[in-house]
């Protein structure tokens, strides 16, 4: 039996689903490095819940990563001209929202490639959600499984033989309260991370927005309470 240790790059936000996702990669038996965007996003607080998370687990490496994404705008999150939709009744219509970042997680996945080559790992984790989702393309498994077969016709490594990339979405199937569910058992501390879209200049959540919405009621059917609100 081999003794080599698993290892695997974790794309991590600070919010619920990417925290529960870092929980789970260390369940399976993975050393965890981590990585976070500083993109420009209107609620980059959740940048120092990404710390509190890695300070609360097995995490081996954090990078903190800035990229400018305001130079693109056309998103709610990178533009301060566009508002947040708040208390939308049909989240999960097939209308794509102004939320929305275009191209967010190629930019994440790319660059957690990157990383990953440098160090010699072939796991990339990434917490997208394809059944509580607000409509983002880029959170379905076609997406994924098409990034994961780019990964390895683009890189050295792979074209080498030397591994072979696997992209791991552990909760893209589940529901919002399965995830909590899991995370909860696991021991994942859900105060520690930050979903809102639109906090105020304390950080405290709006409790409209689309992520604020999907979290309240993946508790509530989790029947469990929301620490960060307490």
């Amino acid at each position: 039996m081999s003794n080599e240790i698993k290892k695997a790059v974790i794309l991590l936000s600070g919010g619920l689903d990417s925290a529960t996702t870092l929980a789970i990669a260390g369940d399976m038996g993975y050393q965890c490095c981590a990585m976070t965007f500083r993109y420009g996003q209107r609620h980059s607080i959740e940048i120092e819940s990404a710390r509190k998370v890695v300070a609360a687990m097995a995490v081996k490496e954090h990078k903190i990563i800035d990229i400018d994404l305001t130079a693109f705008g056309h998103s709610a999150l990178t533009d301060l001209t566009i508002e947040v939709p708040k208390n939308r009744e049909n989240i999960a219509e097939n209308a794509i929202p102004v939320t929305y970042v275009p191209a967010r997680n190629t930019i994440f996945l790319s660059y957690a490639l990157a990383w990953a080559e440098v160090l010699g790992i072939f796991d990339i984790f990434i917490g997208v959600n394809a059944t509580d989702y607000s409509g983002y393309p880029d959170c379905r498994a076609q997406f994924v499984d098409a990034f994961e077969k780019m990964a390895n016709l683009a890189t050295a490594a792979a074209v080498e033989n030397k591994g072979k990339y696997k992209i791991q979405t552990p909760i893209i199937e589940m529901s919002k309260a399965e995830i909590i569910k899991k995370g909860t058992q696991l021991g994942v501390d859900y105060a520690l991370t930050h979903s809102c879209y639109d906090p105020d200049e304390n950080g405290k959540p709006c409790a409209q927005c689309d992520s604020c919405k999907l979290r309240e009621t993946g508790f509530k059917e989790a029947n469990l309470k929301d620490p960060a609100l307490s």
